[in-house]
């Protein structure tokens, strides 16, 4: 799927909204609704590294899972996100976030979504069954992401690590 756009406008600074998009687990609160089932990849979920496992909402979907990690930050104006799904992990997926400062001090979100299928049949699947979806997904995604950083509503659930305690101190008993 060519690369789509999708522009948001928040009633926040430019610094606020950085701040939540660099955190990888706050992604499921606003894109729960076409990509569930979030799972941290590492116990660090800020900054460059740090990313989740998903699976998309789609119907018919049996190579549905798929997996997005930061892999570049300007601070407080860029985003980048590159991951994989489908089958065998082989669609290269990229997502950029490029937040713009507007003079009443709002800013601009403007999110570009990629995916490269390598494969003839990989396309074929995508035309027909996610590229529709995704693009609904993103979209409703930003606003929900303004609804949240606005109004502080609209919250899904944040993404854990799958597993119990990380640390020595939690629920251990000496």
């Amino acid at each position: 799927m060519g690369p789509f756009t999708v522009t948001q406008t928040i009633a926040r600074p430019r610094e606020v909204v950085f701040d939540y998009l660099s955190d990888a687990a706050n992604f499921p609160e606003f894109t729960d609704h076409f990509l569930q089932d979030w799972h941290m990849v590492q116990e660090e979920t800020h900054g460059i590294g740090a990313g989740g496992r998903f699976k998309l909402k789609v119907r018919f979907g049996r190579f549905a899972w798929g997996d997005s990690a930061i892999v570049e930050m300007e601070r407080p104006s860029l985003i980048v996100m590159a991951g994989r799904s489908g089958k065998y992990n082989r669609i290269k997926t990229l997502w950029v976030f490029e937040l713009g400062e507007n003079g009443d001090g709002t800013t601009q979100v403007t999110a570009t979504i990629e995916t490269r299928p390598p494969l003839p049949t990989d396309k074929v699947m995508e035309a027909i069954w996610e590229s529709r979806p995704q693009r609904r997904g993103w979209r409703k995604a930003m606003r929900r992401l303004a609804t949240i950083l606005e109004e502080d509503r609209d919250r899904g659930e944040r993404a854990t690590i799958a597993g119990g305690a990380r640390k020595p101190a939690t629920g251990l008993r000496v």
